[in-house]
Parts: structure tokens; sequence; C-alpha cells
């Protein structure tokens, strides 16, 4: 066995050294040892006879090498039971403790507990991950804040926006998916020190029916731990509601990162703007010339399967059994790595995306120019009849010169000559010399630059400023990708 790496279909080549170390079968047992360790120094402190030198050798070997590794395979192959094969691994290189390791523990105690560990601390390295995205969004937004560019509703030519306008749009979606993250991540609990069916009875055998111990012993334990608080109550397990809630944000944020890809696949067939692509990049084994959006489309991918990830974590929420039932478990040792996994790749291949975009602005100038006339109607209607023309007769001329320019344009494939027809009319002369003016892209775009402005300083740059993100956005690292 790879010591480092959790057998998953993901491999951890996709996705960053600390989630797939997270994850991996070291990082697993190391926490298991430490939950076996915090449980003993609890358990000692509030009065078993619990040595002091079965406390240092346990603390010596919270880390197993390769010898342990194969011992602990070996137990499991027999014991058929991988918590007590490490159970009895870690007697073997801390043999003062070997009597006292697990003491009135079920499995669940570490199986769970380290469950809730890597869930945290897989939140909080999407969330370092996320902010730094939409930190690239966002100069993004501000590079291209006044950059006028073609609306779409129903992917049909609309009024005009900006190309900074429109990426605040995907911003606002991430920010959604950071506060989502940060939820569930401050949400998460403990299970604590709960016994085999949640009624912490094996402790009060153990402390000689003392109450108070048995809850100074689970508060103890989840100090030792690191969390805030232990779910007051459980079964033999926590709650699997809690995996359905911590991969709900996870779902969240794949609708997100699916559309944003979306959009920058259909913007790459636009040609208006693009995805990095490499001097040396290949876009089709058959078609040289194609630069196909492959980093999009990955996105796309990954993300359609995170969305299914927690429709599975909801099934698997809802055929728990009473006090617990297995079935659960090879369904989740899949489902959870997976889920956060593919958050990680999903997240690395969109901010390298969003480093790297490439926009054409005489492409969307050009665009803009084919479906302006149309758009700029309304205001020639307006300025003839500021020049003292009648509004329906004018309404009825435009009528006609639009039908036959889109004529042009539809059935022989020619450019949009509305403009020209407007000047060759003679009833538009008072407001020929107002064209240009009128059909100034700039004055379609509203408030959409200052809109991106107050976005960014209310809402971004508010969010981005939390202490905790700082870190990750001062390194100014940029997003590889190893495929």
């Amino acid at each position: 066995m790879d010591v480092d790496t959790y057998q998953t279909p993901l491999s951890s080549r996709y996705a960053s050294k600390e989630m797939a170390h997270l994850f991996s079968a070291a990082n697993r047992f190391h926490t298991w040892r430490k939950l076996w360790l915090n449980l003993a120094i609890a358990e000692k402190q509030l009065g078993l006879p619990i040595s002091e030198q079965a406390i240092e050798e346990m603390k010596a070997n919270l880390h197993l090498d390769k010898q342990q590794f194969d011992i602990a395979a070996a137990e499991e192959k027999k014991r058929r039971h991988d918590v007590m094969a490490h159970v009895h691994t870690f007697g073997q290189v801390a043999p003062s403790a070997a009597g006292i390791i697990h003491l009135g523990a079920t499995s669940c105690y570490v199986t769970d507990n380290a469950d809730l560990i890597f869930i945290r601390e897989a939140l909080t390295l999407l969330i370092h991950k996320l902010a730094v995205v939409i930190d690239r969004f966002a100069k993004f937004a501000e590079q291209y804040r006044d950059l006028p560019t073609l609306g779409f509703t129903h992917f049909q030519p609309a009024q005009l926006t900006t190309v900074g306008k429109r990426a605040t749009l995907w911003i606002q979606e991430l920010l959604w998916d950071l506060r989502n993250l940060k939820r569930a991540r401050d949400d998460i609990g403990f299970r604590g020190v709960k016994g085999t069916t949640g009624t912490q009875a094996s402790f009060l055998t153990l402390f000689d029916g003392d109450h108070d111990k048995v809850e100074e012993l689970d508060k103890r334990v989840t100090d030792l731990c690191g969390f805030s608080y232990a779910y007051p109550v459980t079964s033999q397990t926590y709650s699997r509601k809690i995996d359905a809630d911590s991969l709900a944000p996870l779902a969240s944020f794949g609708a997100t990162a699916h559309k944003i890809a979306t959009d920058l696949r259909l913007l790459a067939n636009l040609k208006e703007v693009e995805e990095p692509f490499e001097s040396t990049q290949i876009g089709s084994s058959a078609m040289a010339y194609k630069r196909n959006p492959m980093r999009s489309e990955r996105i796309c991918s990954l993300s359609r399967h995170l969305l299914v990830l927690h429709q599975n974590a909801l099934m698997t929420t809802s055929v728990q059994w009473f006090e617990r039932t297995l079935d659960d478990s090879a369904n989740r040792r899949i489902t959870l790595p997976e889920a956060f996994l593919t958050a990680d790749i999903v997240l690395t291949t969109l901010q390298n995306v969003s480093e790297g975009l490439v926009v054409y602005p005489k492409v969307i100038a050009r665009r803009i120019s084919q479906e302006l006339p149309f758009m700029a109607t309304e205001n020639i209607i307006m300025a003839i009849v500021k020049a003292g023309g009648d509004r329906q007769e004018a309404h009825e001329k435009i009528r006609v010169l639009s039908h036959e320019a889109a004529h042009q344009v539809k059935h022989l494939g020619l450019e949009n000559d509305l403009i020209e027809r407007v000047k060759a009319d003679p009833y538009f002369n008072p407001i020929v010399a107002q064209l240009d003016t009128l059909l100034e892209p700039k004055s379609f775009i509203g408030r959409a630059p200052e809109q991106v402005d107050k976005f960014l300083a209310e809402w971004v740059k508010p969010a981005l400023a939390d202490q905790e993100l700082q870190a990750g956005l001062a390194s100014g690292e940029k997003a590889e990708l190893n495929v």
C-alpha cells in the first residue's frame, strides 16, 4: 500500500498535495492514534490507572512507518476489522499502552471523529482556494469594467453589458459559495466520547457510575482534539446528516463552477473570450486549427460529478437504521474523500482559467456592430421626435427599414446595413449628424461600470479582507495543472 495515498478513483495526482495528504491512509491512521492518545490523556487526568510511560510511548509513535502498515494490513486480513488491526499495531510500538489503547471506546470513536476532523480541515482548504479564485476574477472584472459587450438572454442578442459586469455575476455566486463553505465548516462539531450506542454506558462503568466524570471526559477529549463543542447526542455514529450538510455547499459550488465554465465555453465559440491556451498545446488530433476549451470542459465534467456525490450522501443519510447500520461505511469511504478531492481539482482548474483569460475586444466590437443598429432604433425614434418628427411615422419607417436590413443578414448572409438605410432615407436627415453618438456602445451599458466598482468595493473586498484568507492571497501563487 502507498502509505501517503488514499485509494479513491480520483488520483491524488490531480488534487493539491494538501488535500491528497489529508485523505491519505498515512494521515487517517495517524489521526486515529492521536485520538487514542487524547482519550488516554483525558482518562488518566480523570483518575484511571494509566501510566505516564504509556502516554509517552503513544506520543512517540503517532506516525506509522512502512513496517507498521504491513503489520496492520496482515492483522486486518486476519481479524477482518480495520480498527482492531490498528489497535494491535499501535500496541506493538507502544507496549506500555497496549492494554489501555481504545479503553471504553467503540470503533466509531476513531473512525467518526477522524472523519469530522478531515471534513473540517478539507472545508478550510477549499475556503482558502476559493478566496483566491474570487480574487482572480475580481481583478478580471476590474480590468474590463467598462468594455462593452453584447448581452445575451436565451442566448439571443440582448442589451449591452460589459465584460467586467458579466464577471461580477460569476463572482457573486462564488461569494455565496464562500459563505456556505464557511457556515458548514464552522458548524461542524465533534462526535466525542459516546460509546457503542451513544449512551456512554462503557465509560460510566469505567468511572464507577460517576456521571460528572463521564461528561468531563467527553468535554476534555473534545477540547484536546480542537473542537469547541461535541454533538449533545449521537447513536454509535454521528448523524450522517452532517455528511449531507457538509457536501451540500460543495455541490452548490459545483453548480456555480459549471455555470462559469459553460459561459466561457460559449464565449470561446464566439471567439470573444478564451481560456489559457499554451503555445505547444494541441486542440484536436485531427483539426490542427482548433482551440478547444478543455479546461472549462473539465470543470463542467467534474462539477457534474460533484453534484451527484451530494445525492449519494443524502441517500445514505435517509437509510440509517436506529442506532447504526454498516451499509454506510464502504460508501462513505469513497464519497467523502472523492467529494473534497473533486472540489479541490475544480477549484485549481478554475483558478488556472481565471489567471489566464484572453479577451478579444475587436471581435467583441464587431459583434456589437452587427447587432447594435437594431438596439439603437428606439434611440433613433426618440431623436427624430425631438427634432420635430412624429413618433408613429418614425416607428413605421424604422420598422420597414429594420425588416429590410434583417433580410440582408438572415437571407443573404450580408452585414447589417440598417444605419446606411437610415442615412439614405431623407426622413432622417435632421438627425444624421447624431447617428454616431446614438450608436456609441458605451451609451448602452447603463451603470455597468459603476456597478462593478461598487460590487468590488462593498462586497468582494470586505469578504477577502478576512484575516484567515489573507495569507493565501498574499502569496500570489498561480495554479498549475499537471495535465
